[in-house]
């Protein structure tokens, strides 16, 4: 069972840039409350795609140069990398069918 992987500077190319699979960085912080709600949903996404998508959770406040590096000026902030490349993003906390479109639409492409 897949559990979303903790992403830092120092293991975000291995992780995110260097992944065979598509992976979905959620960009968030301790102090969010929006995170901590679109938590569970992006819990069950890593585990529902198993296989076909990497899910990634990046904490803000102790990785911020990644976060201003990818324009991030609001949290949640989900975004969607193939190939080492940002293909999509949310910001705000969607619904959960809402983010499992956005999955399979990235994955389609």
């Amino acid at each position: 069972m897949a559990e979303p992987i903790e992403v830092t500077e120092a293991n975000w190319d291995e992780e995110v840039l260097q992944s065979d699979l598509p992976v979905l960085v959620d960009f968030w912080a301790e102090w969010c409350g929006p995170c901590k709600m679109i938590a569970p949903s992006v819990h069950d996404l890593a585990i529902e795609y198993d296989g076909k998508l990497s899910v990634g959770k990046l904490d803000v406040d102790s990785s911020p140069n990644i976060a201003m590096k990818y324009g991030v000026r609001s949290i949640p902030a989900l975004i969607f990398f193939k190939d080492g490349q940002p293909v999509d993003q949310i910001v705000g906390a969607v619904a959960k069918g809402v983010l499992k479109s956005k999955v399979d639409a990235v994955l389609a492409s």
